[in-house]
């Protein structure tokens, strides 16, 4: 049985033969006339040299062992089994002298680009709604030089106006050039910058300011006016705020003993003679760089605190996955820069060279939402090579080129379907498909550009569906990672030849993985036929802990034997024989009903997230009951699509709010879970459907999309008794 017979796509019985013998005809000639160089090809280039042979054989050659020789490990890389790797380049051994070995490499080279606003206006929608749409112009570029120009007179600015080295400073700030700046400032005059997401509320974000006591922060005119203005009089210490945005010069309004400042002003002063050349004291790579606040998806956000040779490992070991890394790169950063995942791979990219291109997912392609029709979006502009995603956002360009693929001719869809399944056992044999890259998948690699060559994804798991998918129509592999904050973001990341899905590859090489006995659980070391556990990662890259948090330090974080540091991470995974891992479980997402099954809400919502009918889902239970129950965000059009087919009229709302609709929603979603192989009492009995999106801005989720389960929870109380029947 072929591993791709679960995602390839189905064929209607009552297409046209010819059509059929005609595409076969065409793939036979293509075959035969590329058999002869492939041939060839396979000779010259060995397994390693860019030729990766079958899946067969791939899924053969290790990449990792336990150097224990027994099953709960620890696991390393091959190539790192006798020492880990923990620096990019010799003599770089903190953020700020890699950024100096990038400069004096790169000089000239574009660094951080950010879109001209050409013009902005409002769009009424027919609904009533105004949504704000822009037309941008071109890529505007500063250098590597130009770039550490402005750090240094950023970070002496910074110092003139009383920030002090080894002293807390805040951002609170959306993704953008300035925030890189600003960072590259702070650790170069070793100032531990405060990263604090800019989706956070108010209460968060105080918290996050007080704790760590920082009297200068730094943020965006939008964030200053809608979010800080309001919890100021809460955060005593703070003294100065500094802007990033060029205009206003004043600011009325805001309490006594604040001074609002211009980041170009606060540059200025740092330029000035007498303040340039102060000494700088430079880090050390034992001194705090970050202390990032997560985004509080089981309660009121942990600062991670994170040395400077944490995340050199931690990016050490990221880099070593990206073949072919170099200064032609295009990297397209639109991810919150307060998360790990993205503060990561940007930082690899400067130390490779790369240039980096700022969007927001409201900008990224042709058809987001703020981009103003006929124009075009960030990625086609940008044309990037590089990319990081969350698999909410790759979930969403599936889902809509699919329904695009639904609504072609009979013609259209019968050659698409033809030429994916082609592609994915042409993929299983370690071959290439250019023809079919260029005659039918080329549309839809052009949503990203055109040009993307590495697509990493992390946050959450990735579903098979939509990895095949990119795979096959973006033309391009997908690195699968795992990592946390409390890691650097580094745990495995899946080398890009191998196309398995479901497993997120083997230790990077920074660092090392074992199991830890779950008994309760029932995932043991001991389990047929792969071991399984709580997946704990050790080496440089696992942080300091967490800031003021030392009871729960002592349970989340331990130091063994030979005085290398371990993060009890939560996941439950198991080590398949080639070293790679795949993550089965979480502690927290496992609830016992009342009849004894445990259900893994992860994995209920990672199942019935590819039915096109679901946006999104959460998958909730109570150990008192004896069924699973849901709250749902379904597919506006595939939802109105089904409301039609049994004559259900209403807005959107009241289709939400209809019985009968969540009735007919409730049974396609079963029968979703059945053909997914889900138990009997897996699946929600029940569902509430939520019209609403659920975005970080409504709280409800993380930057990264990941599910806040408490807010959800008490967002749809009322619901949930109905559901379980007013208990």
């Amino acid at each position: 049985l072929s591993p791709h017979c679960s995602t390839k796509m189905k064929l209607k019985e009552d297409l046209n033969p010819m059509l059929l013998l005609l595409f076969h005809l065409m793939v036979w000639i293509y075959t035969v006339i590329s058999f002869l160089p492939s041939y060839l090809f396979s000779w010259v280039f060995q397994p390693g040299d860019g030729f990766y042979g079958s899946e067969e054989e791939r899924a053969k050659r290790p990449k990792a062992i336990s150097t224990s020789g027994r099953p709960e490990g620890p696991y390393r890389a091959v190539s790192a089994a006798k020492r880990l790797v923990t620096s990019l380049h010799p003599g770089a051994d903190t953020l700020d002298k890699m950024f100096e070995y990038a400069v004096a490499r790169f000089p000239l080279r574009h660094c951080l680009g950010t879109r001209e606003v050409i013009s902005e206006e409002d769009e009424r929608q027919s609904n009533g709604k105004v949504f704000k749409k822009v037309v941008l112009g071109e890529y505007r570029w500063l250098s590597y030089e130009d770039t550490l120009t402005a750090a240094t007179r950023l970070g002496s600015g910074l110092a003139s106006l009383g920030q002090q080295p080894k002293s807390n400073i805040a951002i609170f700030c959306e993704t953008r050039a300035e925030w890189l700046i600003a960072a590259q400032a702070c650790f170069a005059y070793n100032f531990p910058l405060v990263t604090l997401y800019s989706t956070l509320g108010g209460p968060a974000v105080a918290h996050g300011l007080n704790e760590t006591q920082v009297t200068h922060i730094i943020t965006s005119r939008e964030l200053l006016e809608t979010r800080l203005k309001a919890i100021l009089v809460e955060v005593p210490r703070l003294q100065h705020i500094i802007v990033v945005d060029d205009t206003p010069t004043t600011w009325p309004g805001f309490p006594r003993g604040v001074s609002i400042h211009n980041m170009a002003a606060v540059q200025k002063l740092g330029a000035r003679p007498e303040n340039a050349s102060a000494e700088r004291k430079p880090p050390l790579p034992s001194d705090i760089a970050v202390i990032m606040y997560t985004s509080g998806s089981t309660g009121v956000p942990k600062g991670v605190v994170i040395s400077h040779s944490n995340i050199i490992a931690g990016i050490t070991g990221m880099a070593e996955r990206i073949p072919n890394l170099c200064e032609e790169d295009t990297y397209i950063g639109y991810l919150p820069l307060a998360h790990v995942l993205e503060l990561s791979a940007e930082l690899v990219c400067v130390a490779y060279g790369c240039r980096i291109g700022y969007s927001s997912p409201q900008t990224l392609a042709d058809q987001s939402t703020k981009i103003k029709k006929g124009s075009k979006g960030d990625t086609s502009v940008l044309r990037p090579t590089l990319m990081a995603a969350v698999p909410e956002i790759m979930d969403r360009i599936y889902k809509n080129v699919m329904t695009k693929v639904e609504e072609m001719s009979c013609v259209q869809r019968t050659l698409f379907i033809l030429s994916y399944n082609y592609k994915l056992e042409q993929l299983a044999k370690g071959y290439s498909t250019p023809l079919c890259d260029r005659l039918v998948f080329s549309k839809i690699r052009s949503l990203l550009g055109g040009q993307t060559r590495v697509l990493l994804s992390g946050g959450a798991p990735l579903s098979a569906a939509t990895q095949r998918f990119m795979n096959v129509c973006l033309c391009c592999p997908v690195g699968q990672g795992y990592g946390l904050t409390e890691t650097c973001g580094a745990g495995t990341i899946s080398e890009l030849w191998d196309y398995s899905t479901g497993r997120v590859g083997g230790p990077l090489v920074c660092c090392e993985i074992k199991l830890k006995d779950w008994v309760e659980g029932g995932y043991r070391s001991t389990d047929k036929p792969h071991p399984r556990g709580e997946i704990l990662i050790g080496g440089p890259n696992v942080t300091m802990g967490y800031y003021k948090k030392e009871a729960k330090n002592q349970v989340d974080f331990i130091v063994d034997g030979n005085g290398q540091r371990w993060f009890c991470t939560g996941d439950i995974g198991e080590f398949q024989e080639d070293g790679c891992l795949k993550i089965i479980d979480r502690k927290k997402d496992l609830v016992k009903l009342q009849a004894g099954e445990y259900i893994s809400l992860g994995k209920v919502e990672a199942m019935l997230k590819n039915c096109p009918l679901i946006d999104n889902i959460c998958a909730y239970a109570n150990s008192g009951e004896t069924y699973v129950i849901g709250f749902v965000v379904p597919n506006q059009k595939q939802l109105q699509v089904l409301a039609q087919q049994y004559d259900i009229r209403g807005s959107w709302e009241d289709l939400c709010s209809s019985k009968a609709m969540e009735e007919l929603v409730l049974k396609v979603i079963t029968e979703a879970a059945l053909a997914a192989q889900l138990e009997r009492f897996e699946i929600p009995r029940k569902i509430c459907l939520c019209p609403e999106p659920w975005t970080p801005e409504t709280g409800l989720v993380t930057d990264a999309f990941k599910l806040k389960r408490k807010e959800l929870k008490t967002r749809y109380l009322d619901d949930i008794e109905r559901m379980y029947g007013g208990k």
